[in-house]
């Protein structure tokens, strides 16, 4: 990556190519990379493109992916690095698309930044074709803002609501929406051994230094910096112990 082309790291978004913010970059690649295959040929929407490497991993296989973007400086970022994603600016409440006029939706830790949730799951399902496919990521917030409940603000500045599986799948069904899968992520085996290797746990330990502005020692760099797509499971099962979840969703058949 040119870093003179980097986003800055804000906390608002993950963004690729640092070695302090890997674990979350992998964390949120891994479910953009079990998503990409079932998006192979399809028209694409990438609603809260945020920094575009998602959207471009998709367009990969897709037929072509739009990916939604309110921040100008962002847009422009994404429609400089990612020539295969169009990038669109515009509201995410108000999406500038024709009805059905896409086979996929697909938004990756968004839905918790939104002031209008429902409103804006509406508008996936609005542009959705018949047989096509909302896929859905958000934070559990059971297990990431443990003991926060629905209605308290989160600690993350940039979130506005955090979700729990059945939260997150209501939503859905209200917006119209079938479900088809409630998913969880979660750490595979080696990062279930970083966890024991750091404290019990790989993301507390990277949160307190994080506030407490001191030097990574290095072992913690190193394993934090080798962290893969590969080293998180997704699966059906456990969903309220998950670090993340995902809904797959269709338009009524």
């Amino acid at each position: 990556m040119d870093d003179v082309d980097a986003l800055p790291l804000t906390g608002e978004r993950t963004v690729p190519g640092l070695d302090v913010e890997n674990y979350w970059f992998r964390r949120h690649e891994a479910v953009y990379r079990a998503l990409a295959p079932g998006c192979a040929g399809a028209v694409v929407l990438d609603a809260g493109v945020g920094e575009g490497y998602g959207a471009a991993l998709l367009a990969s296989s897709a037929r072509r992916v739009v990916g939604l973007e309110l921040d100008p400086a962002v847009a422009a970022h994404v429609a400089r690095r990612y020539a295969t994603v169009d990038v669109v600016r515009a509201d995410l409440q108000a999406f500038p698309l024709a009805d059905r006029s896409v086979d996929a939706v697909v938004t990756l830790q968004v839905v918790e930044h939104l002031g209008d949730q429902p409103g804006f799951l509406a508008e996936c399902a609005r542009v959705l074709r018949p047989g096509g496919r909302l896929h859905c990521a958000t934070p559990n917030r059971l297990t990431f803002s443990p003991g926060a409940g629905p209605d308290d603000r989160p600690l993350n500045p940039f979130h506005t609501r955090e979700l729990t599986g059945a939260e997150l799948a209501s939503l859905v069904t209200g917006a119209g929406l079938e479900l088809e899968a409630v998913l969880g992520l979660h750490h595979g085996p080696a990062l279930r051994a970083l966890d024991a290797r750091h404290g019990g746990s790989l993301i507390d330990a990277q949160i307190a230094l994080a506030l407490s502005g001191d030097p990574w020692p290095a072992d913690l760099a190193a394993d934090v910096a080798a962290v893969t797509a590969h080293d998180f499971v997704l699966r059906a099962g456990d969903v309220d112990a998950s670090l993340d979840l995902l809904v797959t969703a269709v338009p009524p058949r």
